[in-house]
């Protein structure tokens, strides 16, 4: 609480008893005096202190409670739209409440009317927590549904160490990291995820490799770079050696002409802030800290993945940081803008081409994001059913290849990136 901020009413009735008994006591003058103490306190104006020392000094409870303005039309709507979104809190439903009410009445997931559809507009965050709160869930979130965290081991690196800053306007600044579905024993061979994830819009990439050899992560990165709609002009992975050796460095050589290619300090996870938030968001959230090492896994994941870039991107808001205003020499409050998606944020730097944001506009047009969760909640399903390899089997990695040509489910009819590079 900061030093200058005004009392609340309950603490202005609460200072005003703790005097009430020594004015009582007091003559004449000596209650002008505590009236000027509590006036200069409190910021009231003497008539106001003196209603309330001489009356009653509780709170009156109301005699007629306020009705309802929102009624059970826009409860309905809100439950469908926050189920459409896996139950996101109020401040990144509220921006958001109309476009998708419209986009769920194209794909007849939704009736609303034109006077529902104003007033979703115009709803207050506050009133979106209450509904949210009133309404309940029909079914589990599918994120956050399994256990956290395992230990991850940082290899040493040799690139210069720098944070991309949190401020940064300009796409293409991304942030680089492996995921391990190894379970409790990293023994053997195993699958990864590897992601990348833009600073400035949220924009997440993401596949699933087997290993961590120079020719998986090749392949993995070839796969990302031939769907990703703009272009890469850094990466910032952590200490992992699987990043920096002189294979991969010669494949970012060849690939990007002046990419720009920076490290994080050792043991210092917040210098890969947002991706290390979206590894345990996006990726732990919906597939758990379980082992996966055989081909099936592998399959099932990079389906289960596809969908879930087309489900972050284009239908899930995220919050950035505006501004830290500081109270005090301890203290800072964060601001935060309006909830968007990824992809709304990606079109409002006007970097797309237009016949890529046509392609990627007409990709959100077509999805449900209803029928879209329940396929992602079939897959996480198909995925943790499934058996791990014993330690007697083995895969090959030339069978774990991501082949653009023949494998039509992870990868999308148009190449973006080949005029960028």
């Amino acid at each position: 609480m900061s030093e200058t901020e005004p009392m609340t009413v309950n603490e202005r009735r609460k200072y005003i008893h703790k005097v009430w008994e020594r004015y009582r006591k007091a003559s004449k003058n000596e209650k002008g005096k505590l009236l000027d103490e509590m006036g200069a306190v409190t910021g009231m104006h003497r008539k106001s202190i003196i209603r309330l020392i001489t009356g009653r000094l509780s709170r009156k409870k109301r005699k007629r409670e306020r009705g309802r303005e929102y009624g059970v039309e826009v409860d309905d709507a809100i439950r469908v739209i926050a189920k459409s979104l896996d139950y996101p809190c109020g401040e990144r439903l509220q921006p958001n409440l109309v476009w998708m009410a419209e986009h769920l009445m194209v794909h007849h997931e939704l009736s609303v009317s034109e006077d529902t559809l104003e007033k979703l507009g115009h709803i207050s965050i506050s009133s979106v927590k209450r509904i949210l709160k009133r309404i309940g869930r029909s079914d589990a979130k599918l994120a956050y549904r399994k256990p956290n965290r395992p230990h991850r081991r940082r290899t040493q690196d040799i690139y210069p160490m720098r944070i991309i800053p949190w401020n940064i306007v300009d796409p293409g600044h991304f942030e680089t990291d492996l995921v391990h579905h190894c379970g409790e024993s990293a023994v053997g061979e195993y699958i990864h995820t590897l992601q990348m994830v833009d600073v400035a819009t949220g924009w997440s990439e993401l596949t699933a490799i087997f290993g961590r050899s120079f020719r998986v992560m090749e392949n993995g990165f070839d796969f990302i770079l031939s769907r990703l709609p703009f272009p890469v002009k850094e990466i910032h992975p952590d200490n992992g050696g699987e990043f920096f050796n002189e294979h991969l460095l010669r494949f970012w050589s060849q690939r990007i002409a002046d990419l720009d290619i920076s490290r994080s300090r050792p043991f210092k996870k917040n210098d890969n802030r947002f991706i290390e938030e979206n590894n345990l968001s996006l990726v732990r959230a919906y597939v758990g800290h379980g082992r996966f090492d055989t081909l099936a896994h592998l399959m099932i994941l990079r389906l289960l993945y596809k969908k879930l870039w087309l489900y972050h991107n284009f239908f899930q808001p995220v919050l950035r940081l505006q501004k830290k205003v500081y109270l005090n020499d301890l203290q800072y409050q964060r601001i935060f803008d309006q909830a968007h998606t990824p992809f709304d944020r990606l079109k409002s730097t006007g970097i797309l081409p237009e016949n890529i944001l046509a392609q990627l506009e007409t990709l959100r047009a077509q999805t449900n994001p209803l029928l879209l969760r329940s396929e992602i909640d079939a897959l996480i399903t198909q995925l943790l059913a499934l058996p791990v390899h014993d330690n007697s089997q083995s895969v090959n990695i030339f069978h774990s290849l991501i082949k653009k040509e023949a494998d039509s489910s992870v990868t999308l009819s148009f190449e973006p990136t080949a005029s960028f590079r």
